[in-house]
């Protein structure tokens, strides 16, 4: 199969797996689009060299938000994607609190590929965060994500200065947003 056709199958998979989801923020856009961000970032990230972590950055959040199962992504995407996305997944048994430290204490240590996929995942919701965040959540819940990000990707750094730069921009660029500071 070529990268065309892999990534075209993982688009098609992702949409179909996340067909009612709907990002939390006020403009409740489809879920497909911050997918479609990451996938795009990681893409330029790595000059489209890299069509494995491509489709990953595609299907990240389906092992933690779909019924998708890590066999069926492996059966139809192979090993090292469905590695990747494994490697990018929350296990929702864990609470919460528990969950976000988890992925602070293993971002330095994530594979090459993880790091890109978790990167490019915080530049898009921070974007999202700042522009489109959840009517419900007060300004200091809003600015705690935004410190939690960072914490995260202090964790990812040295894998990609135009995605860490990306995430810088997002970072200042959001919170001065969220505080009416504008840009």
């Amino acid at each position: 199969m070529t990268a065309l056709l892999d990534f075209a199958r993982a688009l098609e998979f992702a949409a179909h797996k996340h067909i009612d989801q709907r990002r939390k923020g006020v403009r409740a856009e489809p879920y497909l689009n911050h997918l479609s961000e990451v996938a795009f970032l990681v893409a330029e990230a790595t000059e489209g060299k890299d069509p494995v972590v491509v489709i990953a950055a595609l299907l990240h959040d389906t092992l933690e938000d779909t019924d998708a199962s890590y066999e069926e992504i492996e059966r139809h995407f192979g090993a090292e994607v469905a590695s990747v996305v494994a490697e990018t997944t929350d296990d929702k048994r864990l609470r919460k609190a528990e969950r976000k430290q988890r992925q602070i204490d293993t971002a330095p240590t994530a594979s090459s590929r993880a790091k890109l996929v978790k990167l490019a995942d915080k530049v898009s919701n921070l974007r999202s965060m700042a522009y489109s965040p959840p009517a419900d959540w007060p300004l200091t819940r809003k600015v705690e994500y935004f410190e939690w990000a960072h914490a995260v990707v202090t964790g990812l750094r040295g894998i990609n200065p135009r995605l860490e730069a990306l995430f810088d921009r997002a970072y200042e660029d959001g919170l001065a947003e969220l505080r009416g500071d504008g840009v």
